[in-house]
């Protein structure tokens, strides 16, 4: 183990602590590059909140090793962080291989010391103390990644034992082997073999769920019941094939009869009410095993929209909603994204409470066919009003750009938000 630093070691502990605090000076940026760089790794599937939960991982993990060396804190007082240990626990509970977990924190170990390195270099120290602070930092980072990493892989099997224990374990590896579309096996096995071992038919045309919920009251229980809800509300011609995918989401697939119109956003909000906190994505109905497999495509696509930008509303987003699945798209490349909504939208695209009023009923203008009367009714506010907000932001517009340019880029606006807007 890395033995505490000696009080009269005076020269190498100043240049530990410049080495440490100017690690601390750069964290944000540290959080954003090797998140990046693992994501390159393990692409976790697109899967926001996965995402989410990795940076704030990292974030944690790296706040961790600078106060360690900051403050020369043995390994053996730390606690790991919530974050880490939650992001082991949702890879165990969405059955992503264990060696995710390896290589990030390996890649993490990497890029750390390639930085601490480069911090050494450009300070003006003798060999002996840079290579003495160099190793030093190497241990503390070894035993550290060694420390952490037994705990989160002991978290991750103990959850991966209890969750393939648990009730739906096996339907849960069924719809995701069913779910991979690789080309080397016949689609009538694969689909005779999935109705044998779920009971589950895929001969008709079906229309794929997802629910979730960010909050943590908001047990798995809950959300199961508003999903069977759900498919009893709408008519299924069958029972809904149900799997939850982590603690706070689940999967469904919901069978249609040959008269049963599509599952849209209106029919949700008509026919039934979603607990609070949970919200819904859904996927268009598609026949057979392409269509099982393509509807849940679509709800993963209108899904990633949704939790795009951390809110509550909507509680619905369907791919066949206006823009939806056009901005679920745009979502795959933000950099690109976020530099087109500013070149179509210009000073619209500020991410303050002016422009989003402006943006807010410009967007409703639209939609209502360029109309004060119907965007002052459907917004309830006067006439004039309205004039006057159109009449602002055309104003500040940049010229040259149409109208169907105009709608997407506000649309991209009111569902990717901060993501794309200009600070």
């Amino acid at each position: 183990m890395s033995k505490p630093i000696a009080d009269d070691d005076a020269e190498f502990r100043e240049v530990l602590g410049v080495v440490a605090g100017r690690l601390r000076d750069v964290e944000q940026q540290m959080v954003d590059d090797m998140s990046a760089r693992m994501l390159e790794i393990d692409h976790l599937d697109g899967d926001p909140v996965l995402v989410t939960l990795l940076r704030a991982s990292v974030e944690g993990n790296i706040t961790t090793i600078n106060h360690v060396l900051s403050n020369d804190i043995p390994i053996s007082n730390l606690q790991p962080t919530t974050a880490a240990v939650e992001y082991a626990l949702r890879l165990a509970q969405r059955e992503v291989p264990s060696n995710s977990l390896m290589r990030a924190y390996r890649t993490g170990e990497f890029e750390f010391n390639k930085l601490a390195l480069d911090v050494l270099s450009e300070i003006d120290v003798s060999e002996r103390i840079a290579v003495r602070v160099a190793k030093y930092v190497a241990v503390v980072l070894f035993e550290y990644i060694d420390w952490i990493t037994q705990y989160v892989f002991h978290a991750y099997e103990t959850e991966r034992v209890r969750w393939i224990g648990a009730e739906g374990g096996v339907l849960s590896s069924a719809v995701n082997q069913l779910l991979v579309d690789d080309g080397s096996s016949s689609m009538e096995v694969e689909a005779e073999a999935f109705e044998a071992e779920t009971g589950y038919r895929l001969d008709v045309t079906h229309q794929a769920v997802i629910l979730w919920s960010a909050d943590s009251s908001v047990v798995l229980t809950e959300i199961d019941r508003a999903a069977r809800t759900l498919a009893s509300a709408v008519r299924a011609v069958a029972p809904p094939i149900v799997t939850a995918t982590d603690r706070s989401t689940v999967w469904m697939w919901i069978p249609l009869g040959p008269g049963t119109p599509a599952v849209d956003t209106a029919t949700v909000e008509s026919r039934m009410t979603l607990p609070a906190h949970l919200r819904l994505a859904l996927g268009l109905p598609g026949p057979g095993l392409v269509g099982f497999r393509r509807s849940h495509q679509q709800a993963r696509a209108a899904y990633e929209v949704a939790t795009a930008v951390p809110r509550e509303e909507p509680a619905v987003v369907g791919y066949g909603d206006r823009g939806v699945a056009v901005v679920s798209m745009m979502a795959r490349d933000l950099p690109s994204t976020r530099a087109w909504v500013r070149e179509i939208l210009g000073p619209l695209a500020g991410d303050n409470a002016g422009a989003q009023v402006l943006r807010e009923t410009m967007s409703e203008y639209l939609k209502h066919g360029e109309s004060h009367v119907r965007t002052a009714e459907r917004m309830m506010l006067h006439r004039n009003t309205v004039k006057y907000r159109i009449g602002k932001a055309v104003e500040i517009l940049p010229d040259g750009h149409d109208r169907m340019d105009l709608a997407l880029a506000l649309t991209v606006c009111e569902y990717l938000g901060t993501e794309v807007l200009a600070t």
